[in-house]
């Protein structure tokens, strides 16, 4: 199987180079959105993988649980506490925010909003609850459009460990980093910072330090990769040669046919003249 790159801004690429070692993996993924367009989990899960995705907004979990059956999907926020949260859906779906000041500038520049509530879990809830024990797990993604914060200080990070933890690391739509005030908690909790793609960090743990390699360079040719809207592409350009094709059989068929008819009338109509000669020669 080919790799097929699905995500925004090539995270799948650099996941892939560190972990494709890795049969059958488990990710989580808090922020989900969709689990097709610029999914970073999609082609894991294509490759066997399976995991947790995290998704509060109704219809990108209906989408979810249709198409990802081997994976748990949780239709919740996460914070670093338990309860409920009030979450502004946005038109532009990928910049649904908990944070209403961000919601604001969103609507200023022409999004719409529906503000609801939703439930609020942590991340040591979701593994503790969902996640056996001895299941490690190989990364985990979370893009919260501003609670990135609370999401990493509702982790233990003594009990799950992912061996990659990747943070959108800008302010929504926007290359202004917002990372200093969650950066620590990764640090302290026995991570490093290996790699930045300019939308997001990629941290590993201390202990899977032998991964480090894999993040030297940004995503290249030697990855060896297909970008989902070149398989779009070639799939379009296929399917509309195997119609060309198929309408030139047709057509072959249609002119053996007529051929067929034309030699049967030639033969009836000749018949009488034939006969006709004949009875004159007599």
């Amino acid at each position: 199987m080919r790799f097929v790159s699905y995500a925004q801004n090539f995270e799948d690429v650099m996941l892939w180079r560190a972990l494709k070692h890795i049969s059958n993996g488990f990710y989580i993924d808090v922020g989900a959105w969709s689990p097709d367009i610029d999914s970073v989990t999609r082609i894991f899960y294509e490759h066997g993988w399976r995991g947790v995705n995290v998704e509060p907004n109704s219809e990108f979990h209906a989408q979810y649980a249709l198409s990802r059956p081997r994976d748990i999907n949780l239709k919740t926020a996460v914070g670093d506490k338990e309860g409920t949260l009030h979450i502004n859906f946005m038109s532009n779906a990928g910049l649904s925010t908990a944070i209403d000041e961000f919601a604001a500038q969103h609507k200023a520049a022409g999004c719409t909003g529906d503000r609801q509530e939703v439930p609020l879990s942590t991340l040591k809830t979701i593994c503790r609850e969902n996640i056996p024990a001895t299941q490690e797990i190989h990364f985990l993604k979370v893009d919260v459009e501003g609670l990135e914060e609370s999401v990493l200080r509702g982790n233990d990070w003594t009990l799950y460990r992912p061996w990659i933890v990747l943070v959108e690391a800008t302010l929504p739509m926007s290359q202004v980093e917002s990372y200093a005030s969650w950066e620590p908690i990764l640090l302290n909790a026995g991570y490093q910072f290996v790699y930045a793609d300019g939308l997001n960090r990629f941290y590993l743990a201390n202990e899977r330090a032998g991964l480090q390699e894999a993040f030297k360079y940004p995503p290249n040719v030697f990855d060896g990769f297909l970008l989902s809207a070149q398989q779009e592409a070639e799939t379009k350009a296929q399917q509309a040669e195997t119609k060309a094709q198929q309408a030139e059989t047709k057509a072959q068929q249609a002119e053996a046919e007529l051929q067929a008819v034309y030699a049967s009338l030639s033969w009836r109509l000749s018949s009488p003249v034939r006969w006709l000669g004949k009875f004159i020669k007599r």
